[in-house]
């Protein structure tokens, strides 16, 4: 299976005005086309540095970062979903699925603008191209903040905590619909989140940090059965993969 992304022994650190931080120590992993996979670790163990690094907004102190077998980051083959949507309330939807290839002038323009009205009428947006967000629901404005990164084509999605500032019920409902809508795009991603039961449910492979200066502690192949990920979490396995993954965790709390 080809690889998207390579990880070789990234080591990262950064100046304060008091002192240096090691933050990353020789960190491994790597990312194989159409998967989805999840990063957990401890609370300020440098999650979002491994997502600055993977977008090229930080360059490791040593070791190697190859994004689809470069190790030069081309930032256009990376697409971001923020914890917000950043939507701007004063453009339609249209208007905002539009604004990245406003920005970026693909010499393809035509065809990308085509490909997402088409995602618009795939999932069910198609209605709403012409309102403000404000009239759509947290869900739907995920949605369509994922099919303006998506019209975009990256090779790598990157997810900070989506999810995070929506409430319980409606961030089950986004998860499910983001997770189908990278699965049937078959799109490469890399989620960092808290939540262990969103890693669980999403992801083809999960990653687990140790506390800073964060290494990968160990490396999970959940394979839950379910064509959701809201189905996944009902496999018999599911609670006890959850519970490894707190307990890694809270040691590595303890040992902090």
């Amino acid at each position: 299976m080809e690889n998207i992304l390579k990880f070789d022994n990234v080591n990262f650190y950064y100046q304060t005005k008091t002192d240096e931080i090691f933050a990353l120590k020789d960190v491994c992993f790597d990312i194989e086309k159409e998967h989805f996979v999840s990063i957990v670790g401890p609370s300020g163990c440098g999650k979002t540095t491994i997502l600055s690094l993977t977008a090229g907004l930080l360059k490791p102190t040593s070791g190697k970062i190859l994004l689809d077998g470069y190790e030069q980051i081309d930032r256009k083959k990376i697409g971001y979903m923020f914890q917000k949507d950043f939507l701007f309330e004063w453009r339609t939807v249209w208007k905002n699925i539009k604004l990245g290839l406003e920005i970026q002038k693909p010499k393809n323009m035509e065809e990308k603008l085509a490909l997402a009205e088409e995602l618009l009428k795939k999932y069910d947006l198609y209605a709403f191209k012409d309102q403000k967000p404000r009239s759509l629901s947290g869900g739907m404005r995920q949605r369509v903040a994922l099919i303006r990164t998506l019209a975009l084509e990256p090779k790598l999605l990157l997810l900070d905590e989506p999810f995070s500032a929506l409430d319980y019920q409606t961030r089950l409902s986004v998860c499910d619909d983001v997770y189908q809508i990278i699965k049937s795009e078959k799109k490469t991603a890399m989620l960092v989140t808290h939540d262990i039961s969103e890693a669980l449910s999403m992801s083809d492979k999960i990653i687990i940090l140790s506390s800073r200066p964060a290494t990968v502690k160990d490396t999970l192949v959940p394979s839950l059965v379910g064509k959701t990920s809201f189905k996944k979490r009902e496999d018999e396995r599911f609670n006890g993969l959850f519970e490894y993954i707190w307990r890694q965790l809270k040691n590595e709390e303890k040992t902090s």
